[in-house]
């Protein structure tokens, strides 16, 4: 079965799982930019909680995805198995990029500008909402793009708490394949007798702690007397000199 065929035959359950996955990144997003946006200009007000407040978040973006995951699920109200601690994960994913470059905008704002503002007469409030976050939005922009990014990429992992989303068919296929190990045991196994030999020879091979191998080169004869079980008495497995008592060959070590 090709993609394409895989796509015409699940074409619903495929829809539905990429609106799942598209509300996931759109919710987490949208949460992200309510409180980022805020925090990263109050940022540029009291800049004594720059490097808490990003240490915080880098922090928190350095947590494997489904440790945070494991981390939110047993906590209550924002925890539990299903969408909603698949978007506070999000949520916490999105803040640093979204938070970093809104203080990254306003800051790099020139400082002629403001202060040409201020001669104006604006307040801070306007000086904020004519002058800075205008000239600062691209760069904010590009921070709701990363958060964008990463929400994509991380709402993928939200399939394995039973959110849903394009992770299914990933964990899906996981489950899926199966390795089977089959254990191979090696016994002690005759080769052909070489030709133009009057006594056979017994060389070991390899050795493991309950088999042994043994390469064989024996003369018909030798085979022949060599048909009885093995006992302690005619055969030892770690190259112990051993005498065979019904064939009268010669000893072997």
């Amino acid at each position: 079965m090709s993609l394409l065929d895989f796509y015409a035959r699940n074409s619903e359950e495929l829809l539905g799982l990429v609106g799942q996955h598209l509300s996931l990144v759109a919710l987490s997003t949208g949460i992200a930019v309510v409180i980022g946006v805020p925090l990263g200009v109050a940022l540029t007000r009291w800049p004594a909680w720059r490097g808490p407040v990003l240490g915080l978040a880098n922090v928190f973006q350095t947590i494997p995805s489904l440790a945070l995951f494991g981390f939110l699920i047993p906590l209550p109200f924002i925890g539990g198995i299903g969408a909603t601690t698949a978007i506070v994960a999000l949520v916490v994913y999105a803040l640093l990029p979204i938070v970093r470059n809104t203080y990254t905008g306003i800051v790099g704002v020139d400082p002629a500008v403001r202060e040409a503002g201020r001669g104006m007469g604006m307040t801070d409030w306007q000086l904020l909402t004519l002058v800075e976050l205008p000239l600062g939005f691209g760069v904010m922009l590009a921070g709701v793009r990363v958060a964008t990014v990463v929400g994509v990429g991380t709402a993928t992992i939200a399939a394995a708490i039973g959110a849903g989303g394009l992770g299914v068919y990933i964990f899906r296929g996981v489950a899926m394949v199966r390795r089977r190990v089959r254990p191979v045991r090696a016994h002690p196994r005759p080769s052909a007798p070489s030709q133009g030999a009057d006594h056979g020879r017994l060389d070991r091979s390899c050795c493991s702690l309950a088999h042994c191998c043994w390469q064989w080169e024996a003369a018909p004869a030798a085979i022949a007397s060599w048909s009885g079980p093995r006992t302690s008495q005619n055969q030892t497995c770690w190259g112990r000199s051993w005498r065979s008592r019904s064939s009268g060959a010669p000893g072997w070590r």
